[in-house]
Formats: structure tokens, sequence, C-alpha cells
């Protein structure tokens, strides 16, 4: 058993109007199994390499380990992945054999290109070399984006069964509470190590921010009676100051001839005000820096339209192929006007098909039918959106979206304003996806279709599409492998097979 120490930790990237850690002080055991979690931006992965030495801080951190990476960077993924682990691990055949069972994965996969494996297969493969070496403590960085529900369940078994630590990044609360027994929150303004899983942090985080609201709530009277005060003084003591010049418009007002007497009064009165401004100003800035670590989380806006259709899709016997074979038995379902009807099922059974087959984007062969109202308006969310580019103005004008909406939505999403003028292609993995996310709820539609909505995002941005699918209530057809997004929001459930 061994600690890590954090001591007085700063770090900033250029550019940045506030670094991303300043003077933090935390420990951490490295026999626990640690989530971390926090907004995208807070400095997660960023945390994660100042660990590995990767960039330069301020301050100490104190540890014995070594640590494994995962995702672990790959030179050539043409190559067998045989090869390919042998380029990130010393591990033996009979080793990674042993971790693939585990997981779930054939053998054989180790004789095939690396390229060619599905992006379950490939994280679960990349996984396997994190706990074969002694000594060595992992760092796993979001390993459930590419993984469906029963790839989430294999990874998840796998790491409950390991005996040492590690410390692991995701957005999957559920997946979360089942591999953690600790948790690191990066916070607004500190960083808070809590004893359980990601629900625990969640009940303590709601105790803590109920108990900082109604703190808030009297520290915000507090400072807007002393605005108030020290404007009543302010102005009471300009007045004064005037009176030794006497009312120009009042005749006879007497003020010529006790002059000095009410200028030296004005005078003392003024410095008293001004004391009392600065003392004012003082406490009002104290009382300020005490609104502290609530997040906040703003409602976003969704334009939807309901149809005056009560039925939008009818799905009869649907079966799509490949070169004559089947991607999943005959499948039939209806979608009704305000229904989420999610469709699951391991990857590569054919939901994203299904999608491209209603948006006539399907080239293989199709047996049965799939009936839906002439000129639906369908707003959707792609799994793969690389081709979104260019500037925000420029792409709101070729998507013909609401721009104020659009930019609206994007900032209540927690995309920083400063980087609304950079380049869409440019932008991070979050935020490309905040960006065709923001684009969907900006556009009307009758009919919203979400494939994998919640990679990349963090469990802020989860909560506030829960809470506006159940404020809205759309219709909504919905792919995605996040368990307990699938139970708060959807109404139907449709299993490919």
């Amino acid at each position: 058993m061994s600690k890590i120490e954090i001591k007085n930790l700063s770090f900033g990237y250029d550019g940045q109007a506030k670094p991303l850690f300043a003077g933090a002080n935390f420990i951490l055991d490295s026999q626990w199994k640690l989530g971390l979690v926090g907004r995208n931006g807070r400095g997660k992965t960023t945390l994660l390499r100042l660990l590995q030495g990767q960039l330069p801080y301020q301050g100490t951190i104190q540890q014995q380990q070594q640590f494994s990476y995962f995702p672990q960077p790959i030179s050539d993924k043409s190559q067998l992945t045989v090869d390919v682990l042998a380029e990130i691990s010393t591990a033996q055949q009979w080793q990674l054999e042993r971790e693939m069972s585990q997981l779930g994965l054939a053998a054989d996969l180790l004789w095939r290109p690396f390229n060619t494996l599905s992006g379950g297969e490939q994280t679960k493969v990349l996984l396997t070399v994190l706990f074969i070496e002694d000594g060595v403590f992992p760092l796993i960085d979001e390993p459930t984006n590419h993984l469906d529900l029963a790839g989430r369940q294999q990874v998840a078994a796998y790491l409950q069964q390991k005996r040492q630590g590690f410390i692991v990044v995701s957005h999957d609360r559920h997946f979360l509470n089942e591999v953690t027994d600790h948790t690191l929150a990066i916070e607004k303004n500190q960083i808070s190590s809590y004893q359980g899983n990601f629900a625990v942090y969640e009940a303590q985080k709601q105790r803590s921010d109920t108990s900082e609201q109604a703190q808030n709530s009297q520290l915000k009277k507090d400072i807007g009676r002393l605005k108030q005060t020290a404007a009543e003084k302010a102005k009471w003591s300009q007045a004064r100051e005037g009176d030794k010049y006497g009312d120009p418009h009042k005749k006879g007002s007497g003020a010529v001839y006790d002059t000095g007497f009410i200028g030296a009064r004005a005078a003392r009165t003024m410095k008293r005000s001004k004391h009392l401004a600065q003392r004012m100003a003082t406490e009002i800035d104290d009382k300020e820096k005490l609104l502290k670590n609530i997040e906040q989380i703003e409602p976003l806006t969704m334009a939807f339209q309901p149809s005056h259709q009560q039925r939008l899709l009818t799905v009869t016997d649907l079966q799509l192929s490949y070169a004559q074979q089947p991607l999943f038995q005959p499948l039939s379902f209806e979608l009704q006007q305000g229904q989420r009807v999610a469709l699951v099922g391991p990857n590569g059974a054919g939901k994203s098909t299904i999608v491209h087959q209603l948006l006539g984007q399907f080239s293989g062969q199709v047996s049965g039918t799939i009936q839906r109202p002439q000129h639906l308006q369908i707003s959707y969310v792609h799994q793969d959106y690389e081709d979104n580019h260019g500037t925000l103005s420029d792409f709101a004008k070729l998507q013909k979206l609401d721009y104020q909406a659009f930019l609206n939505n994007l900032h209540k999403l927690g995309m920083p304003r400063a980087v609304f003028n950079t380049r869409i292609e440019l932008m991070s993995m979050g935020q490309r996806k905040k960006v065709e996310l923001a684009k969907s709820l900006s556009l009307p539609a009758e009919l919203y279709i979400w494939d994998e909505p919640l990679n990349y995002l963090d469990v802020f941005n989860q909560e506030q599409l829960e809470q506006l699918l159940l404020m809205v209530q759309p219709t909504m057809l919905l792919i995605e492998h996040d368990q307990t997004f699938i139970e708060h929001v959807a109404t139907k459930i449709v299993s490919l097979k």
C-alpha cells in the first residue's frame, strides 16, 4: 500500500483566464478503486497527465507508482493486434489471452489487424495490458465511450475482480457505481475526495449544495444590503458637500454666513463616508468570495413541434442485411407521438443501420417495411460528426439554425464563449459533440433521432438532457448505451437480437 500525495499543486494552460488547479492538496491511496469526476474542461485528463509527469507544474506530487495509461497511443493500427500490444507492453501471449478471456474476447483477435476490430473490441484489447505487470497503477480515461451495454457490463465485472487499485474517468454513472469505492471530484472551486462510489458522492454533494444554497441566499441578501447602505451614505455625503455652497434656486438660503462650519462638517462626513465605503467594499468582497461551489446547470431549450400525426413510425418485420447476411432478426415496433423509444443491442447489431435506412442512407438488402408520414421533420444527432466544420456562424447558416438559440444552448452546455470563435474542426471532441447536440436542439422537428448522444458529455450535461426530455416530452428514437439515461428518459425499449 502506498500514497499519492499532492501538495499545493498549481497548473494552467497558456491563454487560460484562470488556472485549472491553484494550490490543490489531496492524498490518494493506491489501493483505492477511484472514480475521477467533474465537468468537461475541469482538468480530469490533465490531472492524469500531471501524475505521469507529462506537464510542468508548481507544487509537489509525491508518489512511488509506475503508471499505465488508457487509451494508449497506437503508431500503426494496420498491424496485427498482437504486434500493437507488443509495442505498449511486455506481456506474454498467454497473459494476454488470459486477460482477454476475462473480457469475453476470443484469442484469435490477436491475429487480426487492429483496425479491423470494432471500437468495443479495440477498447477491451487495450484494457488487457493494464493489469498484467506487477506494481503498475492503471489510469483509465473514458473506457466506456465505444462500449455497448454488454461491453460495459463485461468491463465493469473485469475491474470489480481486480485486487489492485486504479483511477478511472467516466461519465457513465452506473459504471462508476459498479467499479469504484472512492471518488475524487474536481468541483467548481475545490477538489474533494469521498469514501464511496458516485452515488455516495452525489448524495453528499446534494446535501452540501442544499446547505450552501441557504448560505448563499443569506450572503446575497447581506451583499445587497451593504451595497444599498454604501450608496445611501455616499449620496448623503455628496448632498452635505453641496450645502456649503447654498441652493442657488432658493432665496435667502443663508448658506454664505456658515460656509466654513458646513464645509468642515461636510469634509468630516465625506471622510467618514469614504472610510465606510472602503470598509463595506472589503466586506462585500469577502462575502462574494464565499459564494462558491454550487454548479450552475441552466435548462436547455428544444425546438420540438408536435406532429398532428399520432403515429410517426410503424416498423413491420424489418430485416437489414449485408451480402445476404442479416444483421438482426425481423423487427417490429411502433413510435407514437410523445414516446421516446430506445433501440438497444450489442455493437454491430444494426441499431445505427436502422437509422440509416429510415433516412434513406442504407445500401444493403432490405426486407419488411418502415412507414412514416410524408414531410416528417426530423432532427438528427449523428454518432459520427467529422463532417461538421467551419465557424459556428457559417455552420448555423448551412444548417438553417436560429443562431441565437444555437449559441445559447452551446453556452448552457458549458462551452466557454471564448471558444465561439474557434473553427469546429479545431475544437475538442467534447466541444464538437456539443455543437452537434446544440444543432439538433435548435432545429424545429417533429421527431428527434439521437445516435449515442452522451459520448464525451459530462454527468451534468447528461442531467441537463434528462431534465429537458422529461419536461418537453418530445417524440424520439434513441440509441444509447448508458443504462441510467435510458432508465430515466425512455418510455419504451426495443431490443435487437
